[in-house]
């Protein structure tokens, strides 16, 4: 096989001597292994929480966009108003008329509108988005935690697999060390490490926001 026993102790076997072909084939596989954990309960679940979380929270954001422009355009009709019921007292006085202040609960009602638009806005702002993205990021990382136990498993479960068939070769030489690391399997466990890494993170910056938000609302 092309190799001195007594000069190479430490041996690795592969599929191919294509490089290439054998790092394509390689990736091939971990991508399967990956995309088969999506079916899985757990992570389906935890992606679930995670969408309808992050759509609370791009549905709050879009609230927070559509009423400070409905607030701006209310804002500046009530300040047209105002001036064109200014002019006209103006003008009526200056003839000896009463003044029409009937159009005085037309401006209130733009004026209340505005008022009422600001304190929704308010609200997003300083209560609804920060706690929305608040639970948002603890989904995203738990759905992150949950992948990532499920390559594991896949990792752990094709360790086994491959210790069990070469249970022959390890009865013959009696200690047969295996390197994962390089295969599938290290693969896999180096990809769900990723995903720990990203969702500890996450979960950090969510802990971070809300003491902020938390101080922000005993101050």
């Amino acid at each position: 096989m092309g190799f001195d026993i007594a000069k190479t102790p430490t041996l690795q076997a592969v599929a191919t001597q294509d490089e290439q072909a054998l790092a394509q084939d390689l990736q091939k596989r971990v991508e399967e292994a990956i995309a088969s954990v999506e079916s899985q309960d757990e992570v389906a679940k935890a992606r679930e929480s995670h969408r309808a979380a992050a759509e609370r929270l791009s549905k709050l954001r879009k609230a927070e966009r559509w009423l400070s422009e409905f607030a701006k355009s209310s804002r500046d009709q009530a300040a047209s108003a105002a001036e064109s019921m200014l002019d006209g007292m103006i003008e009526s006085a200056g003839t000896g008329e009463k003044p029409d202040f009937k159009k005085l609960s037309g401006w209130a009602a733009l004026e209340n509108q505005t008022q009422f638009a600001m304190k929704a806005i308010e609200r997003l702002i300083e209560q609804e988005i920060p706690l929305a993205q608040i639970a948002s990021s603890r989904e995203e990382s738990h759905a992150l935690l949950a992948r990532a136990r499920a390559v594991e498993q896949i990792a752990q479960e094709r360790a086994e697999k491959i210790l069990g068939q070469v249970r022959d070769a390890v009865t013959q030489e009696m200690v047969l060390p295996i390197d994962l690391s390089k295969g599938v399997s290290g693969a896999l466990l180096a990809h769900a490490n990723g995903l720990k890494k990203m969702a500890i993170q996450i979960s950090a910056n969510a802990d971070e926001f809300e003491r902020r938000y938390s101080e922000r609302r005993r101050s």
